[in-house]
Parts: C-alpha cells; sequence; structure tokens
C-alpha cells in the first residue's frame, strides 16, 4: 500500500510474501529467495585461510536462502588487499571446510565467490607484480599492510598468462566443492580482473581478447566455461556490474554491446544464474538482460538506507520485473537473523560505522545483535 504526505506518496508495503517462497537453483533447493551477497570483510589469515570467526559469522546468517561467500582468489598473483581469502591451496581449503561445515550445521547453505584482483593488487600484498589485460595502473592508491601506497603499472598478460588463469579459475572452483560449497560465483564485476577485459579503458589489447566489445568478453566467458567445465554449469553463477565505474572501470558508452554479448555467448550454457550487482529494474538494461536470460537471474537492488520498508520496497521492484532471487550487502552485514526479521516486519540494526568493515577482529561483524538480544542467529 501507499501512504500519501503532502504531495510526496511513500511506499509502505512490506516485503512481498513471494520473497520467502521457496526456491530451486540448479541442484540446490532454497528455503526463501533472499541471498546473502559476498561481501569482503578481510578477517582471513595472512595467507588468505579462513578461521574459526569467519565460521561464526557465516553460521549466524544460516537462514539466507543461500550465502555466496565473500571473494575468495583463485591464484597467488590474483590477491587485491591484506587478509582477503584464498581458495587455491590445500590450508584454503581446508579452512573454508570449517566455514561450510558450520553453515551447513546451522541449515544453511553456500556458493563461493572466485575473484581476481587484476590491477587491483600491490607487489606489497601479494610479493608479485599485478597482471592485467594491458600495462594500465589503478587511477588510485591501493591499501597494502602497510598502510595506502601508488598503485603500480600491472603486467600485460601474454596468452599464456591468460590459459593459466583460466585453469587457475576451474581448479579454484573444484577445491571450493572439495570445501564443501555447493557451486561457485565468477566475478566479473566491479573493476577486478575479468571486468577489467569488458571495460575499454582497461582492454587496449589487439590480439583476440581485445577490440570490439564482441571480443573483449571473450576472457571472462572462458572463465565461466571452464568453471562449468570443471563443476557442471549448474552450480556456476555469474556476476556483472553493468556500468560500474568502481575501481576505476569505463565502459565507454559500449554497457549495452558488452553484456548483449557476453549474455549471449553464456545464455545456452545452462549456468545456474546470472547476478546483476546495483540492479535498476526500471532501466531498458535490465529489462534488456532480463529478456536474454534465459535462466535465474538474481538482482541485487540499488539500496539507499537499511530498513525494512526500504528492503521490501527494493525487493518488490525486482521481483516485479522479472528477477528470480534477490541478493542483500549491507542488510544481512548488520542483521544476522535478517530472513525473519523480513518476514516479521521487524525493525532492523543499522549498519556500524564502515571502519568495522574492515579492520579484522569480532567488532562490527560478529557482534550485531539478533531480535533476541543475542549476537548469534
Amino acid at each position: 500500500m501507499t501512504q500519501t504526505t503532502g504531495s510526496a506518496r511513500v511506499r509502505t508495503h512490506p516485503v512481498p510474501a513471494d520473497a520467502f517462497a521457496p526456491a530451486r537453483l540448479g541442484p540446490v533447493d532454497l528455503p526463501n529467495r533472499f541471498l546473502m551477497a559476498p561481501l569482503t570483510r578481510n578477517r582471513a589469515a595472512a595467507d588468505g585461510t579462513p578461521g574459526a570467526l569467519m565460521a561464526e559469522y557465516y553460521a549466524q546468517r544460516a537462514g539466507a536462502g543461500l550465502i555466496i561467500g565473500e571473494a575468495a582468489t583463485p591464484s597467488a598473483v590474483g590477491q587485491t588487499y591484506p587478509d582477503i581469502a584464498a581458495i587455491h591451496r590445500p590450508e584454503h581449503v581446508a579452512g573454508w571446510r570449517g566455514v561450510t561445515g558450520a553453515v551447513r550445521a546451522a541449515g544453511g547453505r553456500m556458493f563461493l565467490q572466485l575473484q581476481h584482483g587484476g590491477r587491483v593488487g600491490h607487489p606489497a600484498t601479494s610479493g608479485l607484480t599485478p597482471v592485467a589485460p594491458s600495462p594500465v595502473a589503478l587511477p588510485e592508491t591501493i591499501f597494502t599492510p602497510g598502510g595506502h601506497r601508488p598503485s603500480v603499472v600491472p603486467r600485460e598478460m601474454t596468452a599464456a598468462d591468460i590459459r593459466t588463469t583460466v585453469e587457475d579459475f576451474a581448479q579454484a572452483a573444484r577445491n571450493a566443492r572439495a570445501a564443501g560449497f555447493e557451486g561457485v560465483e565468477v566475478h566479473a564485476a566491479n573493476g577486478h580482473l575479468l571486468h577489467q577485459f569488458l571495460a575499454a579503458n582497461t582492454n587496449l589489447r589487439t590480439d583476440g581478447w581485445g577490440g570490439p566489445p564482441a571480443a573483449r568478453v571473450r576472457f571472462a566467458a572462458e572463465v565461466t566455461e571452464a568453471v562449468a567445465a570443471a563443476i557442471g554449469p549448474e552450480r556456476t553463477g555469474l556476476r556483472i556490474s553493468p556500468g560500474s565505474t568502481v575501481n576505476g572501470a569505463d565502459e565507454q558508452g559500449q554497457t549495452r554491446e558488452i553484456y548483449e554479448a557476453l549474455t549471449a555467448r553464456l545464455a545456452g550454457l545452462g549456468l545456474a544464474y546470472l547476478h546483476i550487482v546495483r540492479a535498476e529494474p526500471e532501466t531498458e538494461l535490465f529489462r534488456r538482460l532480463r529478456a536474454a536470460w534465459p535462466g535465474t537471474l538474481v538482482a541485487n537492488p540499488l539500496l539507499g538506507e537499511i530498513t525494512t520498508a526500504a528492503v521490501g520496497d527494493a525487493t518488490a521492484r525486482v521481483l516485479a520485473a522479472g528477477a528470480d532471487l534477490v541478493a542483500l550487502g549491507r542488510p544481512f552485514l548488520a542483521n544476522p537473523d535478517l530472513v525473519p526479521r523480513l518476514r516479521a516486519g521487524a525493525p532492523l540494526n543499522p549498519m556500524r560505522e564502515r571502519y568495522f568493515m574492515y579492520v579484522g577482529g569480532a567488532d562490527g561483524y560478529t557482534d550485531y545483535p539478533a531480535l533476541d538480544g543475542t549476537a548469534a542467529a
């Protein structure tokens, strides 16, 4: 329903009931249509291994229809920032197995996001020079163990580097399955490596991975196809951020051409889902992608404030526009029991200062209260 206040119309309807209906995602049964979006939190060990605190954090949020675990790097050179999780060594697999076991014991299900930073990296963090489609540096400083430092010019990837990186993603997907994840999400968004190949200002190549949009989608498609071949397309999702300028990405007016070419190449693969970041359901691009994508569409709606009304309104809009599932980030961060709160129409915890997202430790991580006053769901 709506209330009228003066000349303004304020939407006050609750979260739509169909958001709480069960759904099926490939071989996975979901108890509701709310996904916890991947949220980098910098709580892994320095070598990328998840520990007990991460297991507690995710288990608290096991009421999500599906948790998409935070970005995990598939190789050492793909590391972005300090204390980022990884999935390319046996100890990483063992650490993540503790996380998935805790979530499963709490009744939840998890995918893992696979993310290579590309030029979003620094030798002071990884010990390696970052690689990217072209030698174009990040246009801002980057955080390292020693604080913010000027970005470095990445090394342009050779054809052999590209083939190795594609296999790194495929092996990381196998590792994720061995760690107990139901599947993985390939991260082709927010200015990281796959998005760097898509964007015109970061991909200056003149070979088969560069040039017009139809060619620039090749690397992202090859990674996704390799992951799907490794663990099954029904266990493989893809995340995109059309038009995003995060980390200096610039699609230079070619957004529609890029994502129509990418979805056309992958539409027949039978992927578990396509995940659109900061989805704006009223736009022509969203409508085009929904029409072009034959499978499950996940929408991560753009939210201002974190309130039950705001989440309800955003959820109603993306579902009405054809999304099948709704991914939420900050609301899950601040509310370990988000789904029961939304179902009850209860108020949501506000998110604490952004500082607490990345500092490590339990503060602003596992200490958000549930409705009953405890810090656990």
